[in-house]
């Protein structure tokens, strides 16, 4: 499968999948005008390569600065998606960066984390850029 390489914009995430190496990265604002247009070919995408995969080391890299209510739930799909790509045999890592004095995303993370059984979690505080 062809990486995923889409730059940020003022509403939209950059977005880096690497098939190949199986990491996988969110970054940035994310409130695109139509989020399933935006959302549904890249999760598309992942879906697929993750429902393929046995045995494999997965790495999720989550490091937004904000999200709408219509991301969330894009997200909420990505995590359960995840759990089930770890359940089914997969190292999957899930890595929650946020700003050290980010208390909003910092808890948002917690929420996310909370709900997975298979998937590992590691929040990850960096100093603001």
């Amino acid at each position: 499968m062809e990486n995923i390489n889409i730059e940020a914009t003022e509403r939209s995430p950059e977005i880096h999948f690497d098939f190949g190496s199986n990491t996988f990265a969110l970054k940035g604002e994310s409130y695109p005008e139509d989020v399933s247009t935006f959302f549904g070919p890249v999760i598309g995408a992942l879906e697929e390569h993750l429902s393929g995969l046995n045995g494999a080391s997965v790495t999720f890299t989550f490091d937004l600065i904000y999200f709408n209510s219509s991301t969330a739930k894009v997200l909420m799909g990505l995590f359960d998606t995840l759990d089930e790509a770890a359940e089914n045999g997969n190292d999957v890592s899930i890595i929650w960066s946020y700003e050290e004095d980010d208390d909003n995303m910092e808890e948002l993370g917690e929420e996310f984390g909370e709900d997975l059984e298979h998937a590992k979690f590691e929040m990850k505080a960096y100093a603001k850029k």
